[in-house]
């Protein structure tokens, strides 16, 4: 039988919508541009997403590849993830603490992409003198231990000087993307960084007195809000939160923590509290939470600037500071 060729006119237009369908897949980055669209972003994990959140404001549409309340260290990417960075307008990432973030982006198509370690490059935090942060664990490939070939302790957000400087790159990067909304951005980023400046003077005034006193943490998140306001933070864990210590080396931190005179020993909200409440029990010290901020529970109901709030009362009462 033969076939039945569609009018030139029907199939102009279906042609065109076969068009305007591809276009619409595959170009939709391009929207923002000429004022009359958002940026897909996508951000890696809680403290990227936040500044694309704030930053981009109206303008953007934030895509987080790491849930509310979950851990980032461990996370795996679906199918579906790796090609919502592929296809994004701009990705806000932290290079060296997710691996299977690192390989999405590199084959991602995007012209935008900031890389906070860029802004703010890494610090290798050491343990106390004599140890290393591999005493009593191995590191698996990718476990926020090794960046690139160079140790660093990823958790640069905890420094809100740090933080500020990624900050300012987010901003000037999603005004390449979107020139038409630049001056929004640029409104934006002097906004947070001027919270981060006077968060910053509220940590610096709240813990002067506590200048050389040392904390306890089961996870060596702190080392960069330690080194900004002059305490000192003693790790049971290295920067690997689910790695697991020896013996000796709990035995270490009891001494130092009784050496130090230190009164509590801190647990974080998305890990086991089991081994800080171990090792404050032997000592018969109390427990509390000092949150890294890698991801909150609930971000409706907390921010960036609340849990940091927090974790200052909670270093204060720590440290016998009147809030």
């Amino acid at each position: 039988m033969k076939s039945r060729r569609l009018p030139s006119s029907i199939a102009l237009t279906a042609t065109a919508a076969t068009a305007a369908l591809l276009l619409s897949a595959c170009g939709g980055a391009s929207s923002a541009e000429d004022g009359k669209g958002t940026l897909d972003v996508v951000a890696s994990f809680y403290p990227m997403e936040y500044l694309a959140q704030q930053i981009g404001g109206e303008h953007v549409k934030v895509t987080g590849l790491t849930a509310a309340g979950v851990e980032p260290h461990d996370l795996e990417l679906t199918a579906k993830q790796v090609g919502k960075v592929k296809g994004a307008d701009a990705v806000v990432y932290l290079k060296g603490l997710q691996p299977t973030v690192d390989k999405a982006v590199a084959q991602s198509d995007s012209k935008h992409v900031v890389d906070a370690t860029t802004a703010s490059p890494l610090v290798d935090h050491h343990l106390p003198e004599g140890h290393s942060e591999d005493d009593g664990h191995e590191h698996a490939e990718g476990d926020g231990h090794d960046h690139s070939g160079a140790a660093g302790d990823p958790h640069l957000w905890l420094d809100p000087n740090r933080y500020a400087a990624v900050a300012k790159s987010v901003g000037a990067e999603l005004a390449k993307a979107d020139a038409a909304h630049a001056a929004d951005y640029q409104r934006n980023t002097d906004r947070v960084v001027a919270e981060l400046a006077a968060l910053d003077q509220e940590f610096k005034n709240g813990l002067k007195d506590a200048k050389g006193r040392s904390f306890v943490t089961s996870h060596a998140a702190f080392g960069y809000l330690a080194d900004a306001y002059g305490i000192n933070q003693l790790a049971i864990n290295g920067v690997d939160p689910e790695s697991e210590p020896t013996p000796a080396k709990l035995a270490e931190i009891q001494k130092e923590a009784k050496e130090h005179g230190v009164s509590t020993v801190f647990f974080e909200t998305l890990v086991s509290p089991k081994l800080a409440e171990t090792v404050a029990k032997d000592l018969g010290l109390k427990t509390a939470v000092l949150d890294p901020l890698e991801g909150v529970k609930d971000p409706a109901k907390e921010n960036y600037f609340s849990v940091m709030k927090q974790n200052l009362r909670n270093l204060q009462t720590a440290f016998g500071i009147q809030n």
